[in-house]
C-alpha cells in the first residue's frame, strides 16, 4: 500500500491554497465542504473564488507566494500552474512539518486526493495512487449506483441513535447484531423511501422492546425496462439487491434477473398470448401472501409497470390491505425501442404528438379509437401488436390512413436481439408473415420512422 488512507478533521483549520486558476477553485471548494478556514495566495483568481471572497467564505491574499505566507497552516496545497513556485512551497511547508499536495504531482506529495463520493456522514474515497485518476472517478461513480443519496439520511439517523444502542446492547456482538437488523430491514427501507419518520419510530419501538419483529413486509414495483439492463434505474437495483422473493414476467432477461439478490426465491409468473402462467388476480394474492408474511417482495416487470403493465391492479389489492409499496418507474418499450432503433417518437418536423395503444385482441377483434389513432403528424406506437396486425393495418387504412404510411417493427429492442424493419401500414401483414417477427415486438407507425436509416446507433449482436 503506497498510501495511508485516511480522514482528516478539518473544520475551523486554517489550511493554504496557492494559485487562483480553475485547478486551485476546485480544491479550495472541497476543503471549504470540509469546513475548513482556507486561504488563498495569487496575483489574480477565478471568478468562482471571487465569488467566495465576497461572500466572506474565503481569505485571499492578492500576492505573489512568498515564504512568509506559510505560517502554521493545518494544510497546504500548491496548485498554480508553475512547478518551480510548486516545489518551492513545498519545500517550505515542508521544513514546518505542515502536509503538503502538490495538484498533478503525487511523487513530490506528502498526500494525494481521493475522487470522493459524499453521502455525509458517510465518506467514500476511491484512489489509484495518482497511477490514473480517471479509473478513480470512473469507480466512484459505478458507486454511486449503489449508494444512493439516501445513505446520507440513514447515516445521521444511526448516528443518532449510538449512544442509545450502546446503553441498551452492553456487548459489542449484541450491537452489531442490532444495526445489522435496522440495515437490512424495514427501516433501512423506510429511509430509502424518503419516510424517515417512520423508520424512526420503528427504531425507537425495537430500542424499548415494544416489538420483536415487523410482521408485515413490504411490496416494490419495479420496472426493469425493455430488455438492456444498463438502463434500469439507481433505485431499482437498490430494491432488487434488498428482495426476499421475486415474481417477475416474461420480458425480463436473463441479465436482470442476475442482478437481483443471491438468497432470493425467484418465482416466474409471466404471461403469453393465449396463455397465463398464473393468472392476474393470483398474483396479486402472492404479492399480498408474502407481505404479510413479512418479506420484502419484488414484482419485477418488464418496461414500465403503469404502462401496459397492470401495476394499478396489483398495488390496489396492497393499499385496500394497508400493504406498504413502493412503485419505481422503467423506461418503458416504447420509449427505450425507439431511442436504440433511431427513430425519435416526435420530431419538429413530422410528429408533434405521440399515443401508446395496446394491439391485443378481444375475443378475436381489436377495439381502438381509430379517428385518434389516424390523425396527421403523429406517432403511434402498438404495444403486443402481432397478433392483430392484419386488423390493424386494414382498419386504419378504413379510417383514413395513407396505405403507404411509414411504419416499422423493433424486436427485442435494446437487447443484442434487436433487429429492426421498415414497412408501409399496408405491408405490415405481408412483412410479418415473411419475417416471422417473434414477441417482444414493437411497431411504430409515423413519418418518423423515416429516421431510422439516418439516426440508428445500435448495432446489436
Amino acid at each position: 500500500m503506497d498510501y495511508l488512507p485516511i480522514f482528516l478533521d478539518l473544520k475551523q483549520q486554517d489550511c493554504l491554497v496557492v494559485g487562483g486558476g480553475s485547478v486551485a477553485t476546485r480544491k479550495v471548494k472541497l476543503l471549504l465542504k470540509a469546513q475548513a478556514k482556507v486561504s488563498v495566495v495569487s496575483p489574480e483568481i477565478s471568478d468562482a473564488l471571487g465569488t467566495l471572497v465576497k461572500q466572506g467564505q474565503l481569505r485571499w491574499v492578492q500576492s505573489i507566494f512568498k515564504a512568509e505566507h506559510i505560517t502554521d497552516q493545518r494544510l497546504i496545497i500548491a496548485a498554480t500552474d508553475n512547478e518551480q513556485v510548486n516545489h518551492l512551497v513545498h519545500d517550505i511547508a515542508k521544513q514546518k512539518h505542515i502536509l503538503t499536495n502538490l495538484t498533478d504531482n503525487p511523487d513530490d506529495s506528502d498526500f494525494i486526493f481521493a475522487s470522493v463520493l459524499d453521502r455525509s456522514p458517510i465518506i467514500v474515497a476511491v484512489s489509484s495512487g495518482g497511477e490514473s485518476p480517471v479509473l478513480a472517478r470512473n469507480l466512484r461513480a459505478r458507486l454511486e449506483t449503489l449508494i444512493p443519496p439516501a445513505y446520507s439520511k440513514l447515516g445521521e439517523l444511526m448516528g443518532k441513535y449510538r449512544e442509545t444502542v450502546k446503553q441498551k446492547f452492553g456487548e459489542l456482538r449484541q450491537r452489531r447484531q442490532f444495526w445489522d437488523s435496522v440495515l437490512s430491514g424495514p427501516i433501512a427501507d423506510h429511509v430509502m423511501a424518503g419516510r424517515e419518520g417512520i423508520a424512526e419510530q420503528i427504531l425507537q419501538q425495537q430500542l424499548a422492546d415494544e416489538i420483536k419483529t415487523v410482521e408485515t413486509g413490504e411490496v416494490f414495483l419495479v420496472g426493469a425496462g425493455p430488455g438492456d439492463p444498463e438502463l434500469l434505474t439507481f433505485k431499482a437495483l437498490r430494491l432488487m439487491q434488498q428482495a426476499d422473493i421475486v415474481f417477475y414476467d416474461r420480458l425480463v432477461s436473463k441479465e436482470i434477473l442476475a442482478l437481483v439478490r443471491k438468497e432470493a426465491e425467484l418465482v416466474y409468473v409471466g404471461k403469453q398470448r393465449a396463455w397465463h402462467a398464473v393468472r392476474q388476480e393470483e398474483i396479486n394474492n402472492l404479492l399480498l401472501e408474502h407481505a404479510k408474511q413479512g418479506k420484502r417482495v419484488l414484482r419485477l416487470k418488464g418496461g414500465d409497470p403503469f404502462i401496459f403493465g397492470r401495476g394499478g391492479e396489483e398495488i390496489d389489492t396492497l393499499a385496500e390491505n394497508a400493504i406498504p409499496f413502493q412503485v419505481v418507474p422503467g423506461i418503458t418499450a416504447a420509449s427505450g425501442c425507439a431511442s436504440y432503433a433511431g427513430i425519435p417518437l416526435t420530431h419538429r418536423d413530422y410528429a408533434q404528438s405521440c399515443v401508446f395503444v395496446t394491439g391485443q385482441l378481444k375475443e378475436g377483434e381489436l377495439d381502438l379509437n381509430w379517428s385518434v389513432l389516424v390523425k396527421p403528424r403523429q406517432t403511434v406506437v402498438v404495444y403486443m401488436g402481432l397478433a392483430g396486425l392484419a386488423q390493424l393495418s386494414q382498419k386504419l387504412q378504413a379510417h383514413g390512413m395513407p396505405a403507404d404510411m411509414p411504419a416499422a417493427l423493433v424486436q427485442q429492442g435494446t437487447t443484442e436481439n434487436q433487429k429492426v424493419w421498415l414497412s408501409t401500414i399496408a405491408e405490415l401483414p405481408e412483412l410479418a408473415e415473411r419475417e416471422k417477427p417473434i414477441a417482444p415486438t414493437l411497431l411504430i407507425i409515423g413519418e418518423v420512422t423515416r429516421l431510422h436509416e439516418k439516426l440508428a446507433w445500435f448495432r446489436s449482436g
